[in-house]
């Protein structure tokens, strides 16, 4: 039986915000979460030659896969061996190998909620049961170990992201070690979502892979790297899975687009650019914490990494994506609604993704406020 799964209501809210821009709006594009900046330039510098002296084809770059085993060495004080490394056409088609690699059809999978929308829908996609679990103000919206210790009978997964989407909320090295404590324990199989580091305002994030070295990694260039368009990105597995993860791989995708590998070799030591991406988005996270209460937005999830605010715009309605719609139309501001991280109480939340560039932050702070007061009187 082909599975039902629901629409990503941010890819409707961008198609409308592009139909307006092309019409002549000033759009402010806060929906998804992408930098607004581009890759590195000596990475843009090294796909411009690789294209004029490498007619390329289907290719997994041993000099990238060792270049990111170094990474977790020098960024975690882990070991990895380059061949645990899957290069994949970015973090999604990881999440489905990771998937598929260790649980069946009918397998029940842990998840917080709110939480990334592609979770829960490839998990159905798949024939796997998403077991949510409600994450509020008194978790920080995470996921504990009390909560998958609570979870009778204990499912054969869980997915954790830190920095989380939509929250961007991290969590505490201690709590990941209790985490995997309780699943060692429990037999539960960690997947750990690492797209968001090197994007913290708080400290640096741990990896799972420090407290449990069966969990499989994914990560991706989309993020810090700022190579959203490039499709890059890798699946760490244990030694055990490294066969069943590279037969997906080669079979549901060959390998990812060998330009993107040559120059994601490059991104990875251009930090000194990405680090003033992340300085950008810090300014942009201030302001918006400085700016929001004054307009009514005050519970708001505690972004301590990734780049969104997640605000409770209850008192403003009961319908998120009729407010994003109005939102939008009404100022060019584009941001995603809660109900695509929260089938149950999304419908009064507001995500604010604030990887654009400063100048636009502003912007959007000036147009909100008067809006706001509007939508509030």
């Amino acid at each position: 039986m082909t599975a039902a799964i629901d629409p990503f209501h941010a890819i409707a809210i961008s198609r409308l915000a592009h139909q307006l821009q092309a019409e002549g709006r000033s759009i402010i594009h806060m929906q998804f979460g992408q930098p607004s900046t581009g890759a590195p330039a000596p990475a843009i510098a090294a796909a411009q030659a690789v294209l004029a002296s490498d007619p390329m084809g289907y290719w997994e770059s041993p000099l990238l896969k060792a270049r990111i085993a170094r990474h977790y060495r020098d960024q975690y004080g882990l070991d990895v061996d380059p061949e645990q490394i899957i290069l994949t056409c970015g973090a999604s088609p990881a999440f489905v190998m990771a998937l598929s690699c260790v649980f069946q059809p009918g397998d029940r999978v842990a998840l917080a909620r709110p939480g990334y929308v592609a979770y829960r829908n490839t998990l159905k996609a798949l024939h796997m049961v998403p077991v949510e679990i409600a994450c509020g103000t008194a978790e920080r919206y995470q996921l504990t170990a009390a909560a998958l210790a609570a979870i009778e009978p204990a499912p054969a997964g869980v997915i954790t992201a830190s920095p989380a989407n939509p929250t961007g909320t991290i969590i505490a090295d201690a709590e990941l070690a209790a985490i995997a404590a309780v699943c060692k324990a429990r037999g539960i199989r960690i997947i750990s979502d690492e797209i968001y580091h090197g994007i913290s305002f708080v400290g640096a994030a741990s990896s799972l892979l420090s407290h449990d070295p069966d969990a499989l990694i994914i990560n991706s260039f989309s993020k810090y790297f700022s190579m959203v368009a490039w499709r890059l990105g890798w699946l760490l597995v244990p030694p055990d899975l490294i066969d069943a993860a590279r037969a997906r791989m080669g079979n549901l995708f060959l390998t990812p687009p060998s330009l993107s590998q040559h120059a994601g070799l490059i991104a990875m030591d251009c930090a000194h650019e990405l680090d003033g991406h992340v300085a950008a988005y810090a300014a942009n996270r201030a302001a918006l914490l400085a700016a929001l209460p004054g307009m009514g937005i005050t519970r708001i999830a505690p972004p301590d990494g990734a780049f969104y605010i997640y605000a409770d715009i209850g008192h403003l309605t009961n319908d998120s994506m009729a407010f994003a719609e109005k939102l939008l139309r009404e100022t060019g501001i584009a941001a995603a609604p809660g109900i695509d991280f929260d089938p149950v109480d999304g419908h009064r939340f507001l995500r604010i993704s604030f990887a654009v560039s400063t100048p636009e932050t502003h912007e959007a702070i000036a147009r909100l406020g008067p809006w706001l007061a509007a939508q509030a009187g």
